[in-house]
């Protein structure tokens, strides 16, 4: 058994590629059922995001497991194989399990551990599990996976400092202001710049926001969006009398505030701060209006160097985590080892336990006036005499598992203790969909195929 990435991100793949094989999401149960009803394919995910597209699949095998998953692509987005190969990256077993964790924990993303990345594979995940695409490995997996990249983010805070001049500015304004829920932000520009700062401010929980810009339309189309009033340049003058903090960020080749512009603004003011962020170029905001008292003015290089340094405290994070996820696969590895060692086990001691409790109603039977008492004490006896005869071969299962021919040694196990029936009855109720195969003296034999590709310790 195998796990298999293949997929498309911003990495390798221009965006009209990208957007041709989204999956939305009405269509997202549907397209995970579909996949998991082709030849090969046992479990399967489907993560896509306008930054890339990611199927995980558990295969029986890894050259049909990536052949059905191309073929199932191209069937559902009705392009030729051919068409899109190129773009398609594929990865196998660990390093397919190595990038899901990078993905998740923000190291693949374009803006270097966001977190954003963590709810959309979870949303994915849970989708899965809804549809019931998932089974042993991934619902294990995933959920591994999930939990380690909150725990990442919180003990290295790689997401913690701004990587965008637009959030870097809003971030800039809460260390000045602390609390900006009773401030009122200006927003000069309604161009990208002016609705990435608009978001931001938003996230930060911004109490009022003015949207101005040269064209009312425009302003107005900016401000609904996100519950803000607008206005013209023609009432800039009376927008900063009343704002605390201004971002701005137009195409004038001149400036648009000048000192001369916030000199009477700051007498209207009776000195209250203002602080000026300019992430415009050519600069909307000129030098000389940072000089009036208790205004603060900063433009993009001085942005830039804070991103520039928290750019550097986020790559130090990110190769902390990937210290930490060397780890995590580790422990994975160690668990999908037991995997095979887990229904024998459980096999071993529902044999014992049935060998007991069939021994106490022998017991009853034959001396039928025992007290509950007494019936309690060998009950408690009887399952202690098992459990005492189990410890040793169950010790010795586990460390089959990570011995060179683990699957011949489970098998001998099982003969060795005559519990067949019970591992396949286990193995059929947790749908791990092993094969039967005869030995070499004609006897069955069990195939436990996610063990395969494992390498012995």
């Amino acid at each position: 058994m195998h796990v298999l990435r293949v997929g498309f991100n911003y990495k390798t793949t221009p965006l009209e590629t990208r957007e041709t094989f989204t999956f939305s999401e009405d269509h997202l149960s549907q397209a995970v059922k579909q996949l998991a009803a082709e030849k090969s394919i046992l479990e399967n995910v489907i993560i896509s995001t306008c930054n890339r597209t990611e199927i995980y699949v558990v295969a029986d095998q890894l050259h049909t497991g990536r052949y059905y998953v191309k073929r199932f692509l191209s069937e559902w987005f009705e392009v030729p194989i051919e068409d899109f190969a190129l773009y398609l990256q594929i990865s196998e077993n660990e390093a397919a399990t190595q990038h899901l964790f990078k993905v998740v924990s923000g190291l693949d993303s374009m803006v270097l551990g966001e977190t954003q990345i963590l709810g959309q594979i979870r949303d994915a995940f849970l989708a899965a599990q809804k549809a019931q695409t998932t089974g042993t490995i991934f619902n294990e997996l995933f959920k591994r996976a999930l939990t380690f990249a909150k725990r990442a983010h919180h003990e290295t805070g790689i997401g913690a400092q701004a990587v965008s001049i637009s959030y870097a500015a809003v971030e800039l304004a809460k260390k000045i202001f602390g609390d900006l829920k009773k401030k009122h932000v200006a927003i000069v520009g309604a161009g990208e710049m002016g609705e990435l700062s608009a978001k931001n401010l938003l996230g930060a929980g911004v109490g009022q926001m003015t949207v101005v810009n040269r064209s009312l339309e425009n302003a107005e189309a900016l401000a609904k969006t996100f519950g803000a009033s607008s206005a013209t340049f023609d009432h800039l003058p009376s927008v900063l009398k009343q704002a605390d903090i201004v971002i701005s960020s137009t195409g004038s080749q001149e400036p648009i505030i000048t000192k001369e512009m916030i000199a009477p603004v700051q007498m209207k003011r009776k000195g209250a701060p203002l602080f000026l962020v300019d992430i415009a170029v050519p600069r909307d905001i000129e030098a000389e209006a940072g000089q009036a008292e208790n205004v603060f003015l900063y433009d993009i290089d001085d942005l830039q160097h804070i991103v520039d340094d928290n750019l550097a405290s986020r790559q130090a994070a990110a190769a902390k985590i990937e210290h930490m996820i060397d780890g995590e696969l580790v422990l994975f590895e160690e668990w999908i080892q037991m995997l095979g060692v887990v229904p024998v086990i459980t096999a071993l001691r529902e044999k014992g336990l049935a060998i007991q409790a069939a021994t106490m109603e022998s017991i009853e039977r034959k001396m039928p006036d025992l007290t509950a008492r007494e019936k309690k004490v060998l009950q408690k006896h009887t399952k202690s005499i098992v459990n005492q005869m189990l410890k040793e071969p169950i010790k010795q299962a586990k460390e089959m598992s990570a011995c060179t021919k683990r699957e011949e040694a489970l098998n001998l196990f099982i003969d060795i203790f005559g519990i067949e029936n019970e591992v396949r009855t286990i193995l059929d109720k947790q749908n791990y969909k092993e094969s039967e195969t005869l030995n070499s003296n004609g006897g069955s034999h069990i195939s436990f195929p996610f063990l395969k590709h494992l390498p012995s310790k």
